[in-house]
């Protein structure tokens, strides 16, 4: 039975006010008209999204003008109503071929990206204290510059195993190469490390299968506090500490809080859902990844080694880049309106 497209638009139209999905309307245009291909699933999907964005115009506009221009425009609207929409939806609802969908696109400029991965989907609550907190950081450092004086610290799982797959050049018909997949339960240790513009002051790693809480972070603020005034009796004798740390729980106890006043610590403010805004995050423990990357460790002995050979082969001027660009990023935070910096989030394991 043939059926031109207006009225299948109809038909949709009716499914959606009548409150069932895409699916069904499809499965339900296809049971009586010509079976499973006259509609297909991703084009009751694209319809469906019109309506629920305020589109109920289901007729073709008129067809003048030059045909190529009028493409253009119309897969550009598409484009803009629905950013994940797919090339042979578009081809199937303009009646074009899947090629020329592909060269409008093309010369349009837009491109298929993967959507990036945030840390989490930021409020407008979260984006106002992201803007207030960068602004006041910035203008205490125009105040008074205190990034030299800024011990900052972060947690991150080491997991035994960084094996991981790659892509590789094989002949047409040849087997793919077979990488064993890592257990769920994979073996990992908790990494605590603490710095500043000069390099590491101190870190430790936990023992195998233990996290962290609050009594274990104020017994490693001590050992900290001890290697401060070891490593850095500038920060312990004159100039005082300015210590930086995420929101984690035991970070923020009541126990913490206490502790960190005992040391006589100035503690910075740091934003909710802001790794982008910690140091540890987006320097070092991206180098760290990256280091580890497709390292097998035997045992924790191994790791430890592996570690120092890290910490021992950055100098002085890595520090100092990942500490330094905090006011650049604060400054873009503000022009942004909160939103997340081009960061590609890091789960807290390597």
């Amino acid at each position: 039975m043939e059926v031109n497209k207006e009225k299948i638009r109809y038909i949709l139209q009716f499914f959606f006010d009548k409150g069932e999905n895409a699916s069904q309307a499809a499965e339900n245009v296809n049971s009586v008209y010509n079976g499973p291909d006259t509609v297909t699933a991703n084009y009751a999907q694209f319809w469906f999204r019109r309506f629920r964005s305020g589109i109920f115009d289901v007729k073709d506009a008129p067809r003048t003008g030059r045909p190529v221009v009028e493409n253009v425009d119309k897969v550009t609207e598409i484009i803009e109503v629905d950013r994940h929409v797919s090339s042979r939806s578009i081809a199937q609802e303009l009646k074009i071929g899947h090629k020329t969908v592909l060269n409008h696109l093309h010369k349009a400029g837009f491109k298929k990206k993967l959507d990036v991965w945030v840390p989490h989907q930021l409020t407008p609550k979260n984006m106002m204290d992201r803007i207030s907190i960068c602004e006041a950081l910035a203008k205490r450092n125009e105040i008074g510059p205190f990034l030299k004086r800024m011990v900052t610290g972060d947690e991150k799982w080491v997991t035994y195993d960084n094996i991981m797959r790659k892509r590789l050049w094989s002949k047409r018909g040849e087997a793919a190469q077979t990488v064993a997949k890592p257990g769920l339960t994979a073996r990992k240790v908790l990494l605590c490390v603490w710095w500043d513009w000069k390099g590491i002051i101190y870190y430790e790693l936990l023992p195998y299968g233990q996290t962290l809480n609050s009594d274990i972070y104020c017994q490693q603020l001590d050992r900290l506090k001890r290697a401060i005034d070891q490593k850095r009796p500038e920060l312990a004798n004159r100039r005082g500490v300015v210590f930086h740390q995420d929101n984690a729980r035991p970070h923020t106890s009541i126990v913490t809080r206490q502790k960190l006043q005992e040391l006589g610590w100035e503690v910075l403010m740091h934003p909710p859902y802001s790794p982008d805004l910690a140091p540890s995050d987006y320097h070092l423990f991206l180098a760290l990844q990256n280091f580890f990357s497709d390292k097998k460790l035997a045992s924790r002995e191994e790791c430890e080694n592996q570690l120092l050979e890290f910490f021992a082969n950055k100098d002085q001027d890595f520090y100092e880049r990942g500490i330094m660009k905090l006011p650049l990023k604060w400054q873009q935070i503000i022009e942004q309106n909160g939103a997340y910096l081009t960061y590609i989030g890091q789960c807290k394991t390597c």
